[in-house]
């Protein structure tokens, strides 16, 4: 599984923080959420792809 987060699109809502803490991360200075990795273990693959599926303005892209 391979996750991207579209910049160009996130605003920060912070969705998939709270449903993926460990691959998410959205500091009080940032402005957009990171990603704390790009490739994240399959044990997080049903919290990542909610995630996804909730992000308010589908910013969130995963590939397998």
């Amino acid at each position: 599984m391979r996750v991207e987060i579209d910049y160009d699109r996130c605003e920060g809502h912070g969705v998939c923080v709270g449903l993926a803490p460990e691959v998410f991360v959205l500091e009080d200075d940032d402005e957009q959420v990171r990603l704390l990795t790009d490739t994240p273990d399959a044990s997080l693959a049903e919290a990542v792809t909610l995630a996804g599926k909730r992000c308010p303005i589908q910013a969130i892209r995963i590939s397998s």
